[in-house]
C-alpha cells in the first residue's frame, strides 16, 4: 500500500514539474526572470525527491534494504545540496517579486539576463558549499559500531547516532549551520515581502491590489510548505524519529508535487 502511495506521489511530482518546464520552454511569453527561476525550481523539484524516493520504493517493493557507504554519503550530500539551493532560490524569487512590484519601471534593467544568470549560478554554488561542509563534518567521524540507519535515507541526525565518538560539538555546528542558513534566507524573504506589502497598500484601485497580491500568493504558499518541515526536523531540541520521518516524507514527496499545482494555478 505504501509502495503504491509513494510511487503515485513520485510520478505526479515528475509529471507536474516536467509539464511546468515544457510550458515555460515552449512559450516565448514566459521567458521572463520570474519563470526562469520557476524553471530552475522545477528542475530541482525533480531531482530533490529522486535522492531518496527510488531507494525507498526499492525497499518497499520487498528488495534488500542495504545501502553502501558511498551511497549513504551521496544521499546526504545531494539531499542538502538540492535543499540548500532551493532555499537560496526561494530567496532570489522573493527579491524578483520585490523588484517587480516596488520598481516596475526599472524591472527589466535590474533583473537583466546577466543578473538572473549570476543569481541562478550563485544559488547552486553556495548550496554546493553548504552541502560539502555538512557532508565532510558528518563523515569525518569514525563509524565502527552498529551500521543500521534508523531512517529511510541517510541524513545528518541519524548518521550521528551511528558514530562511535563524541558528537556534541558536531551536533552544535550542524544545528547552527542547518538552522542559520534557512533562518537568514527566511528573514530576507520577510524583508522583501514587508516592502511588497507596503507598496501594494499604496495602490489605489482594489483590482490593482488584488493582482499584485495574486503574483505573490503562490510564492508565499510554497515558502511555508518548504520551511515548516525544516523547522520541525532540524531546529527542535528533542528529535522524534517517527515525527521526523513523517514530516520528511511530506517534505521530500508532497511539497515538490504541490509546487507545480500552486504555481500553475
Amino acid at each position: 500500500m505504501l509502495f503504491v502511495l509513494f510511487l503515485s506521489f513520485y510520478i505526479f511530482t515528475l509529471m507536474g514539474n516536467l509539464l511546468i518546464l515544457l510550458a515555460i520552454i515552449s512559450s516565448s511569453r514566459l521567458h521572463t526572470p520570474m519563470y526562469f527561476f520557476l524553471c530552475k525550481l522545477s528542475i530541482f523539484d525533480i531531482f530533490f525527491p529522486s535522492v531518496s524516493s527510488p531507494k525507498m520504493l526499492f525497499y518497499l517493493s520487498g528488495n534488500s534494504r542495504a545501502i553502501s557507504y558511498a551511497g549513504c554519503v551521496s544521499q546526504l550530500f545531494f539531499y542538502h545540496f538540492l535543499g540548500c539551493t532551493e532555499c537560496f532560490l526561494y530567496t532570489v524569487m522573493a527579491y524578483d517579486r520585490f523588484v517587480a512590484i516596488c520598481y516596475p519601471l526599472r524591472y527589466s534593467i535590474i533583473m537583466s539576463h546577466r543578473v538572473c544568470a549570476i543569481l541562478a549560478t550563485g544559488t547552486s554554488f553556495f548550496g554546493c558549499i553548504q552541502a560539502t561542509f555538512l557532508t565532510t563534518l558528518t563523515f569525518q567521524l569514525p563509524y565502527c559500531g552498529p551500521n543500521e540507519v534508523d531512517y529511510y535515507f541517510c541524513d545528518i541526525p541519524v548518521m550521528l547516532k551511528l558514530a562511535c565518538a563524541d558528537t556534541s560539538a558536531l551536533e552544535m555546528v550542524g544545528f547552527i549551520s542547518v538552522g542559520l542558513m534557512p533562518l537568514s534566507c527566511f528573514l530576507l524573504i520577510l524583508t522583501s515581502y514587508s516592502c511588497i506589502v507596503c507598496s501594494i497598500l499604496q495602490i489605489r484601485s482594489a483590482e490593482g491590489r488584488r493582482r499584485a497580491f495574486s503574483t505573490c500568493s503562490a510564492h508565499l504558499t510554497a515558502i511555508l510548505l518548504f520551511y515548516m518541515p525544516v523547522v520541525l526536523i532540524y531546529l527542535r531540541p528533542t528529535p522524534s524519529p517517527w515525527l521526523d520521518a513523517t514530516v520528511q516524507v511530506l517534505n521530500n514527496l508532497v511539497t515538490p508535487m504541490l509546487n507545480p499545482l500552486i504555481y500553475s494555478l
